[in-house]
């Protein structure tokens, strides 16, 4: 009988070693620890062995605070106590007098949960698109929170292929650098942390683009749990020209140009642009591009200033523009209204004064 209860418990033992939880470092001092939901430890080392002291107990006297709290554990090694998402935090060792030795901060990430990915709306929150101004290699992605839920920026990984890219980050953590043989990122996060702005500075804009842009952003919550938001795109597929500049040349003729951040020369990248005309004009509507009914709408290619006249009966006409050369999103419409007949109308009815 004591044989047989010996055998469970050394099978059991066995079992515990051979199931360690996963772990990776996402950076110095901070290590990701994936879970899965059941119990287990994970242990943390104050000292390497070849930094403890040699003689007797006296890496005893180091003792550990959690998250500035003094714990119970004392000595070099600390069992973290790893149960469903519970377990993350800082933890700090102290020698004897008071000096801090050393200092890891744990992330949990839950095995088997969602891979949510960029653009896809979650119970949490959502997570926008990534768009570009133009084809010179910078580009945004964004993201919205639920306003009960917190999250900031724990690491970006900005990359064109999948090969040894290595990144890092300033002291302040808001400014990112990942580097291979064939991409050199520079990522910022927005002074509201719900995005961040990157720019691939081995870019060429004029050559075709042979791999992708693979992004991933890890999100760390006031929790320490940790999840990853990823999406890999080509800039000419998210690419989103600026609003288009339009004015009236004269009582019967508009004209349009291209945004000024759009790239350049305008014949190597040219915008389509579309051009839709109203008998009416909503002032009072929030789009009175889109919440119209447009009388008629036009498609127009060109490579320089465009000019259009305006039929009279036309009291508005909005103007949006796109990438000629690839199925990309069109710009925000531009709106002009046509004040033009009312002026006439005010004119017509108003008496004729003659010369004394």
């Amino acid at each position: 009988m004591k044989l047989f209860v010996f055998s469970i418990v050394c099978s059991f033992l066995q079992i515990s070693r051979q199931n360690p939880p996963t772990q990776w470092t996402l950076l110095p001092h901070i290590l990701v620890v994936e879970v899965d939901g059941s119990k287990s430890q994970l242990p943390l080392s104050c000292l390497q062995p070849e930094e403890l002291p040699r003689r007797g107990n006296e890496s005893l006297d180091i003792f550990w605070m959690k998250d500035k709290e003094a714990g119970a554990q004392r000595g070099n090694t600390y069992q973290v106590r790893l149960q469903e998402s519970l377990g993350g935090g800082s933890y700090t060792c102290y020698s004897r007098n008071g000096s801090l030795l050393n200092h890891t901060e744990v992330l949990i990430q839950e095995k088997g949960a969602v891979r949510r990915k960029i653009l896809v709306k979650t119970d949490q929150g959502t997570v926008s698109f990534c768009s570009a101004q133009n084809l010179n290699g910078e580009f945004r992605c964004s993201w919205t929170w639920d306003r009960l839920r917190v999250g900031v920026v724990a690491f970006i990984r900005a990359q064109r292929a999948s090969d040894d890219t290595q990144c890092s980050v300033d002291s302040g953590g808001k400014h990112w650098s990942c580097s291979s043989h064939h991409s050199k990122f520079r990522c910022s996060v927005d002074d509201s942390g719900n995005g961040i702005t990157c720019v691939d500075e081995l870019h060429c804009p004029y050559a075709e683009e042979i791999q992708q842009i693979h992004i991933t952003v890890y999100v760390k919550t006031k929790h320490f749990l940790v999840e990853n938001y990823s999406k890999h795109f080509y800039l000419s597929e998210i690419v989103k020209p600026d609003k288009v500049h339009i004015n009236k040349v004269n009582t019967t003729m508009i004209e349009w140009s291209y945004p000024s951040s759009w790239s350049i020369p305008f014949s190597y990248f040219p915008l389509t642009f579309q051009i839709a005309l109203f008998k009416r004009d909503c002032e009072m509507c929030v789009n009175p591009c889109t919440d119209s009914k447009a009388t008629k709408t036009l498609m127009v290619h060109s490579t320089d200033i465009c000019r259009l006249e305006v039929k009279h009966k036309s009291k508005a006409v909005c103007v949006r523009a796109k990438d000629a050369l690839c199925d990309s999103q069109w710009s925000e419409w531009s709106h002009l209204r046509n004040k033009r007949n009312k002026e006439n109308k005010e004119n017509k009815h108003r008496p004729n004064k003659k010369r004394a």
